[in-house]
Order: structure tokens, then C-alpha cells, then sequence
């Protein structure tokens, strides 16, 4: 029983950290939602977004936890700063690189093996 309450404990900080998280890739994508009535840049993100979905595909993989992918995101504005330099983006793109990280990994995290809405 002791072990029990030992394991809540430790995981209510990693639980709370997690929601946390998620709140702020729900934020982006919300953010990334409201840019559609600029269809020009609307596009412009919808293809940022893409290309962070890529890389996540390679480096969290097909079968994760929530757990995992927010330890992806942990050193994400580094990587996903440089793939978006590498692939050339439209204008602007530095002032839009939060809300493309954060609503892709919202769009990834639907597919973790333990993601409830």
C-alpha cells in the first residue's frame, strides 16, 4: 500500500507537467485554426506543420506514449527550428515556428497509444 501511494505521488508531478503540455499544444493548434481566414498564410503553416509531423514520425515513431512524445518536446525548438531553416519556408516563418511546433505535436499526440481527448 505504501508503494502505492509512493507511485501517486511521484506520478501527480508528471501528470500535471503532462497536461500542462498538452494545454500548450492545444493553444497552437487553436492558434494555427484562427490563421485560416489568411488563406496565404494559413497554407503557409499547414505545410510547417506537415514538415514537423515528418520529423516527429522520426523521432518519437508510430507506437508512443504521451509521456514520450513530451519528452521530444522537451529539445523541439531546437530541431524544429532547423528543419524548418533547411526546407526554405516563406517569410515570416521565425514568428510562426511556436504555433506550427505546438499544433503538430497536438495533431501527433492523437495517436499515442494512451491519448484520451
Amino acid at each position: 500500500m505504501a508503494c502505492s501511494l509512493l507511485q501517486r505521488i511521484a506520478s501527480t508531478p508528471m501528470e500535471g507537467t503532462l497536461e500542462s503540455t498538452r494545454g500548450e499544444w492545444a493553444e497552437g493548434y487553436r492558434r494555427l485554426q484562427a490563421a485560416a481566414s489568411d488563406r496565404v498564410q494559413y497554407e503557409r503553416m499547414l505545410a510547417e506543420v506537415a514538415l514537423v509531423l515528418e520529423q516527429l514520425r522520426r523521432r518519437v515513431g508510430q507506437t508512443f506514449t504521451l509521456g514520450e512524445l513530451a519528452s521530444a518536446y522537451g529539445d523541439s525548438d531546437r530541431w524544429v527550428q532547423a528543419a524548418l531553416q533547411e526546407a526554405e519556408p516563406a517569410p515570416g516563418w521565425p514568428a510562426r515556428t511556436t504555433t506550427v511546433q505546438d499544433a503538430a505535436f497536438h495533431l501527433y499526440s492523437r495517436g499515442a497509444v494512451d491519448y484520451k481527448p
